[in-house]
C-alpha cells in the first residue's frame, strides 16, 4: 500500500491564546472563518488539517484557542449554561467529559447525523466511540483520538529475570510475573498511584464489558466485575509488587529508571516514554492486556477525545465540511500519530506505518498491535456522573489497598456514590 507522508505542510491556521468573543451566537461571524478550542499536542493536528482543508477552500482560516484542560471544561460549561454564548464552533471534549454534556444540554450540539456522518462514515470508526457520541439515533461529535490499552514493559529486565511474557495471559499470571521481578531483580512490577489514580482498575473494568454504571446508568461498583478488578489492585499493592507513585512526573521518573518494570495504559505513554526515556530505545516493549481469566477479552480503553460543533455556529455547513475533513482524512489523522495520538479512524490502520517495526520497542510493530485491539474495545457508559464515581472509586482502591475488604469497601463506595447523585 501506498505510505503516506508524514511530513507537515506550510500553515494557515491563525493561533492566539486570547479568550473567544462573541454574543448570542458561536464562533466566528466570518463566513469564512471558524474558531476551535483544544489544547498542546492537539494544536498541530488541526493546523496541517486547516493547511489542506484551505488548498481546495482559499478563504478558508481557522483560529485555534488554547485552552488547556480543566480549564476548558469551566468555560464550556459557562457558554453551555449561557445557551451557546461565548463558545467556538469547534470544540475538543475528551470521552469522559461528552455523556456529561449530551444528558445536560441536549440542543447544545451539532447533530452531525443531519449532515450524511452516518450514511458516509459511520463503519471508519470502532462501535465504543460511535456509540459514546450517539443519542437517540443523533451523532453529536466526530470521534478522534483513543486509548487501546496495552502493558509496556522493560523486555531486558523481563529477560533478565527469566520471564517469557508469552505466558502472561491472565493478571494472575502477570501477578505471578511480578513476583518474579521483586525475587530476582527487587524491581516493582508497577506504580499505581493508589489514591489518585484508578486507571488500571477502570481498565479492567472495560474489558469485562462494564464500568462505574451499566448500560442502564444504574451504579456497578459492587458488581463482580467490580469486585474482581479491584480484587487486582489490592493484590498488586499487598503482594508488594506496586510502588506507590504519587503524580504524573513521578510515574514516568519510575518507568525511565527502572524502578518500575511495566505500565498498563493506553497507546498514548508511547510519545512520553521516548521523550522522557530516550537512551532505554530498544528496552520496551508492549503486551495485550492481562485477561481477566483464560481466555477472556484483553481489549480495552483508556483515554480519547472527539471534536462536537456547537449547535449555535454561524457556519455549520462550514464547520461540518471542515471536521468531515479533518476526521476522515488519512494525511491529517497520521500527523496525529506523529503528535502522540492513536486515531481510531480505521482506514488508516493499513498503511506502512502500523505495519513498520518501531526501533524504540525493540523493532516490535506495536501499532498494529494496537490497531487490532480498537474493534474488540467494549462501550462503555460514562453518564454525566463520572467525575464524583471516580473520586469515589479512588477512595476504595485506597482503602482496598490497605487491606480492606474489596467486598466491603465497593458496596460502600456505591452506597455513598448513590447519596452524592440522590
Amino acid at each position: 500500500m501506498k505510505k503516506v507522508s508524514l511530513s507537515a505542510s506550510a500553515l494557515v491556521a491563525m493561533i492566539t491564546l486570547s479568550a473567544c468573543g462573541g454574543s448570542g451566537t458561536s464562533g466566528s461571524g466570518d463566513e469564512n472563518t471558524l474558531t476551535a478550542w483544544a489544547w498542546n499536542i492537539n494544536i498541530p493536528v488541526l493546523e496541517e488539517a486547516a493547511s489542506q482543508f484551505a488548498e481546495e477552500h482559499p478563504d478558508f482560516e481557522l483560529e485555534i484557542i488554547e485552552v488547556g484542560t480543566p480549564d476548558v471544561y469551566q468555560r464550556i460549561t459557562t457558554g453551555l449554561q449561557a445557551n451557546g454564548e461565548g463558545l467556538p464552533d469547534i470544540m475538543l471534549v475528551e470521552d469522559d467529559r461528552v455523556q456529561g454534556y449530551l444528558s445536560n444540554f441536549s440542543d447544545a450540539f451539532l447533530d452531525i447525523s443531519e449532515y450524511g456522518f452516518d450514511t458516509d462514515h459511520h463503519d471508519k470508526f470502532p462501535s465504543f466511540k460511535t456509540e459514546l457520541l450517539t443519542v437517540d439515533g443523533g451523532v453529536y461529535g466526530f470521534p478522534f483520538d483513543a486509548g487501546p490499552a496495552g502493558v509496556f514493559y522493560r523486555t531486558d529486565l523481563f529477560e533478565d529475570a527469566g520471564i517469557d511474557v508469552e505466558q502472561i495471559h491472565t493478571w494472575d499470571d502477570f501477578i505471578e510475573a511480578g513476583h518474579t521481578l521483586r525475587d530476582e531483580l527487587d524491581v516493582a512490577l508497577t506504580g499505581i498511584d493508589i489514591s489518585n489514580d484508578d486507571g488500571v482498575y477502570r481498565m479492567m473494568l472495560n474489558q469485562q464489558g462494564t464500568f462505574y454504571f451499566d448500560e442502564n446508568e444504574e451504579i456497578n461498583l459492587a458488581s463482580d466485575e467490580s469486585i474482581r478488578a479491584m480484587e487486582v489492585v489490592q493484590r498488586l499493592h499487598q503482594e508488594g509488587l506496586n510502588e506507590n507513585l504519587v503524580g504524573w512526573d513521578a510515574w514516568l521518573t519510575g518507568l525511565a529508571n527502572g524502578n518500575v518494570a511495566t505500565a498498563p495504559t493506553g497507546a498514548w505513554l508511547t510519545g512520553s516514554l521516548t521523550e522522557q526515556a530516550p537512551d532505554l530505545e530498544g528496552q520496551w516493549g508492549v503486551m495485550p492486556l492481562p485477561a481477566m481469566e483464560e481466555g477472556g477479552n484483553q481489549a480495552s480503553n483508556l483515554g480519547g477525545s472527539n471534536y462536537m460543533i456547537s449547535a449555535g455556529t454561524n457556519n455549520p455547513e462550514l464547520a461540518y465540511d471542515f471536521m468531515e475533513f479533518f476526521s476522515t482524512t488519512d494525511d491529517v489523522q497520521l500527523t496525529a500519530m506523529e503528535n502522540g495520538l492513536f486515531p481510531s479512524l480505521n482506514t488508516i490502520y493499513e498503511d506502512d506505518v502500523f505495519t513498520s517495526p518501531v526501533a524504540y520497542f525493540g523493532d516490535q510493530a506495536i501499532w498494529e498491535l494496537f490497531a487490532g485491539m480498537m474493534d474488540d474495545i467494549p462501550a462503555v457508559n460514562y453518564t454525566g456522573n463520572y467525575s464524583i464515581a471516580r473520586d469515589e472509586t479512588e477512595t476504595a482502591q485506597s482503602d482496598a489497598a490497605n487491606g480492606a475488604d474489596v467486598s466491603d469497601v465497593m458496596t460502600r463506595a456505591e452506597q455513598q456514590l448513590q447519596n452524592r447523585i440522590n
